[in-house]
């Protein structure tokens, strides 16, 4: 193990190294919020994954428990970022190598801050998140929601971390689930709906290439235009249809299979299936 942060830089101690750990890092570096020298990942077997990592990325990696044991109790962060199954006991073992002013930072799904604390046996300042898969192209979507035990400059840290793989909003813990069913599993409904476009698209006589084209630029347009307009959907909506036209016709058809109230239920049934799974986890794990 070799330690070479400069100019008192936090160190940054990935205890997981899965894709999203991965995004992270990859973000962390690109947008220089923190040097690869100043990150470490462990993960429990897989040495094959952290020789990729550290070729890639030029961060540390941990193989052994005595250098596992050195970047956990020495780190100024630890992100959590193992699967549910395998954080009880995991945490339950962290408990004792840190100490009250290291940051956790969880990007596990449905783990709340309360079970974090409870596993690590002390009220640890904790930063709940919940990123989406875009973070790994840079464009993700994050909510955090933080622990009374968190400090200002923590606050910060966190908040860096995560606008270098896309954009953050800070939430009460309580509406991390309605954020899991908006954002987090939000790309699947938006990949389900052009899966049907490009179906159509080619229905009517478009090749499989030209459908995916025009279906992924469409959906990429469209959301530029919003975020650089700054205008409402459904102002939006409104400019591009006209009376009587093909999109009032297409918008009909859409009303008529209750779309909005299906989009609406679905987000809301999201949200509910992961407070079912949170409390499954903590059941599991206390």
């Amino acid at each position: 193990m070799t330690n070479n942060i400069k100019n008192n830089e936090p160190s940054i101690c990935f205890y997981g190294a899965g894709s999203m750990a991965e995004a992270i890092v990859r973000g962390l570096i690109h947008r220089k919020v923190a040097s690869p020298k100043a990150i470490s990942m462990l993960n429990r077997s897989n040495q094959e994954r952290l020789t990729y990592l550290e070729d890639t990325y030029g961060i540390q990696t941990g193989r052994d428990d005595a250098e596992k044991e050195a970047y956990l109790s020495s780190a100024s962060v630890i992100v959590l970022a193992m699967k549910p199954k395998d954080a009880g006991q995991a945490l339950k073992a962290l408990g004792s190598l840190l100490n009250k002013d290291q940051l956790v930072v969880s990007v596990i799904a449905g783990l709340s801050i309360s079970t974090i604390q409870a596993l690590l046996g002390y009220e640890a300042p904790i930063a709940r998140t919940m990123p989406n898969t875009s973070s790994s192209i840079g464009h993700g979507a994050t909510g955090i929601s933080f622990s009374t035990e968190v400090t200002e400059e923590q606050t910060k840290q966190v908040l860096a971390m995560f606008e270098a793989v896309g954009m953050v909003q800070v939430i009460p813990e309580e509406q991390m689930e309605i954020l899991t069913g908006v954002s987090g599993s939000g790309p699947a409904y938006i990949y389900y709906m052009m899966e049907a476009m490009i179906e159509a698209g080619i229905e009517g006589g478009l090749t499989p290439g030209q459908a995916r084209d025009l279906t992924v630029q469409t959906v990429l347009g469209a959301a530029s235009m919003m975020k650089e307009t700054g205008e409402e959907p459904a102002k939006l909506r409104k400019d591009i249809t006209s009376p009587n036209g093909s999109t009032q016709a297409a918008l009909e058809t859409l009303a008529a299979g209750s779309f909005n109230g299906i989009v609406k239920a679905a987000v809301h049934r999201a949200a509910e299936r992961s407070k079912e799974m949170g409390e499954a986890v903590k059941e599991a794990l206390l």
